[in-house]
């Protein structure tokens, strides 16, 4: 198994260690969680840069490099509700936009039809990476690690119980839309693909 594939393979595991440390109560656990995100989305960045740099690019590779992208991101949103930051209603939409869309991505293949990766698409990935960083940089806020260093600062405090709640669900937001929005784009686009059997 070549590296690139070495990594996205790493992603997975990262991904369910993520989770299991961001709903586990221990010290600095959410600050963990957050180095797990990060080390796992730059994972996804760098697997691409391997493969098509030293071409290894594979049929693995393909299926799943975009199978890891989604669990990451579909598990921490779920985290997310669990840990009562967002309503659940975001996340389902997120959720059901990445089925929907596999579907529609699967109906082409079987037609010997390739759907490329559009803008949209690469919006919705970075608004989603975006917003899952910002509320994960809240939550390790929490662990209240820079008093441990002797920082304190009267911000730091009201961030962490006002305007954290509203500036994660700011971005939580931007992220849906443009979820919905690049959904909507890819199924008006390829309405051919089922709209003839409807």
């Amino acid at each position: 198994m070549n590296a690139p594939n070495q990594l996205t393979l790493a992603r997975v595991v990262m991904t369910f260690v993520f989770v299991i440390v961001l709903m586990w109560e221990f010290p600095y656990s959410k600050t963990a969680a957050l180095m797990l995100f990060t080390v796992a989305s730059l994972t996804d960045l760098y697997d691409g840069i391997l493969a098509r740099r030293y071409n290894r690019i594979t049929n693995f590779g393909t299926l799943l490099d975009p199978v890891a992208d989604k669990i990451l991101i579909c598990s921490a949103f779920v985290a997310f509700v669990g840990l009562q930051i967002i309503p659940a209603w975001m996340a389902i939409l997120i959720i059901a936009r990445e089925f929907v869309i596999t579907g529609l991505r699967l109906l082409a293949a079987s037609r010997g039809v390739v759907m490329a990766a559009g803008w949209g698409g690469k919006n919705k990935t970075v608004s989603q990476v975006v917003a899952a960083s910002v509320i994960l940089t809240g939550l390790a806020l929490r662990d209240d690690w820079w008093t441990k260093l002797g920082l304190k600062a009267a911000w730091l405090d009201a961030f962490k119980v006002s305007a954290f709640p509203k500036i994660s669900m700011v971005f939580t937001l931007i992220a849906v839309a443009f979820t919905v929005s690049s959904g909507w784009s890819y199924l008006h686009n390829n309405r051919d693909l089922f709209m003839k059997e409807a």
